[in-house]
């Protein structure tokens, strides 16, 4: 994920800097995202993301309710006020 996070940043031509700057953390902690060092926090990931504005496809990637196969098991097993 690290690596598709520089190629994002790469294809908008922002350097890790600016996106820094946009996510509130620092460049050197950009870098450990982009390297996927797990010591980085999940939410500087997330800043990052929202700073790459790639934020609402990761939301909708690890939706269960985007694929069958969530959606039929929502059927099986969730109480109804909980299904969408």
């Amino acid at each position: 994920m690290g690596e598709n996070l520089r190629i994002w940043r790469t294809l908008q031509d922002l350097t890790a800097e600016q996106v820094a700057e946009r996510a509130g953390t620092t460049r050197a902690t950009v870098g450990r995202v982009e390297r996927g060092e797990p010591s980085v926090g999940f939410e500087v990931v997330l800043n990052v993301a929202r700073a790459l504005g790639i934020l609402d496809s990761l939301v909708v990637a690890t939706d269960p309710y985007e694929t069958q196969l969530g959606r039929a098991r929502a059927d099986e097993r969730l109480p109804r006020r909980v299904r969408r």
